[in-house]
Formats: structure tokens, C-alpha cells, sequence
């Protein structure tokens, strides 16, 4: 006889998506160093390491230099410097569960953006022990902003990533939320409205 498993009630979730010059994702999209992350750690790489990979890719990734950038959020200026990494999150973890962005919800409308100018080992050291805390706003090489439309402007073209897929190079990129895009079918009962 098989043990009673009692159904969990199910119910429709609505979540925003982002795009990427009219490319949608669901997670995370950006550029710089996060794409070098994870293209460097390839399957045959992860294979054998695991996420150790991500490790040796990211070290590897650390001798980038820096790109020129200028970023308005919702029509404002938002950053002009150098950038080692830009993200546009939709969730508020990265890859490894780290908390970049402790405010950032699925269905809030908008999209989570950092921009991340470490330059060395460091100072990324420095950015990612902040962010594991959940403390990234507190980092002097990551500005967070929050929005529902982006635009970047790269001196020098770099390689993109949406929802850990490789694309290529690029030196613009038109970033927006796409409110209430996606319903998908959730187990547990209906969250009330927020706060």
C-alpha cells in the first residue's frame, strides 16, 4: 500500500519578465564579468570541477580590464565610469544563491540593476563578501538602482547573458520590464496581496 500524500493546493503566479534589445528572460541578464563566468566555465569544465568551475573562471575573468560606460535608468542618469559588470535582476540571488538584490521580487513591476566596477582581486573580493551578506548597496564598487526601463551605452562592445545563455558582443543595450508576462502554475496556497 503506497503512503497517503496529501495534494498540495495549486494556483496561478503572475511575474514580471525583462528584456535585453527585445530578447526576453525570466531571471537575470547582464555583461562584463558575469558572462566571462559563466563561458569560461563550460560543460566539460563543470563536469569535472563542479562548481569549482565557476571559481577558476572567475579568476581567469579578473584580468578584464574595465570597460567605459554611461547607464540612464527611466530617462535619469544613473552611472558614467568604468564597469567591470552590469546586471539587470528580475529575482534577488545569483548564481551560487548569493543575495545581490534583497529588495528584488518577481511581480514588483520592475527590474533590479548593479553595476559593478571592481578592477581587481581584491576588490571583487570585497563586492562579493558584501553581496553574500546581502549587503551590495554597501560595497564602494556596486550601485544599485531599481527601474522599469535601462539604457547602457558601452565604449567597447562586450559579450551579454540572459538566464545563463552566451550571446554575443555588444556595445548598447536597451533593458525593460515586461509587468505581468508570465503565469505559471505554482504549488501552495495563494500569497495574499504584498505588505
Amino acid at each position: 500500500m503506497l503512503p497517503y500524500k496529501a495534494k498540495l493546493p495549486i494556483h496561478d503566479a503572475v511575474l514580471d519578465t525583462g528584456s535585453v534589445n527585445g530578447e526576453h528572460f525570466a531571471i537575470m541578464a547582464g555583461a562584463g564579468f558575469d558572462t566571462r563566468l559563466i563561458a569560461g566555465a563550460d560543460g566539460k569544465l563543470k563536469r569535472r570541477a563542479g562548481r569549482a568551475a565557476y571559481l577558476y573562471a572567475g579568476l581567469r575573468s579578473l584580468a578584464v580590464r574595465p570597460v567605459q560606460a554611461t547607464i540612464t535608468v527611466d530617462g535619469e542618469p544613473f552611472f558614467t565610469g568604468r564597469l567591470s559588470c552590469v546586471l539587470a535582476a528580475n529575482v534577488g540571488r545569483i548564481l551560487g544563491g548569493i543575495p545581490a538584490f534583497p529588495d528584488a521580487r518577481p511581480d514588483d513591476g520592475r527590474l533590479d540593476l548593479a553595476v559593478v566596477s571592481a578592477r581587481n582581486a581584491a576588490q571583487w573580493a570585497r563586492t562579493l563578501t558584501r553581496m553574500t551578506l546581502g549587503q551590495a548597496g554597501r560595497s564602494p564598487f556596486a550601485e544599485l538602482t531599481i527601474g522599469r526601463r535601462a539604457e547602457v551605452q558601452l565604449e567597447e562592445p562586450l559579450p551579454i547573458e540572459l538566464d545563463g545563455g552566451a550571446r554575443p558582443p555588444v556595445k548598447y543595450l536597451s533593458l525593460e520590464v515586461h509587468p505581468g508576462a508570465l503565469t505559471v502554475c505554482v504549488p501552495g496556497p495563494a500569497a495574499g496581496p504584498p505588505g
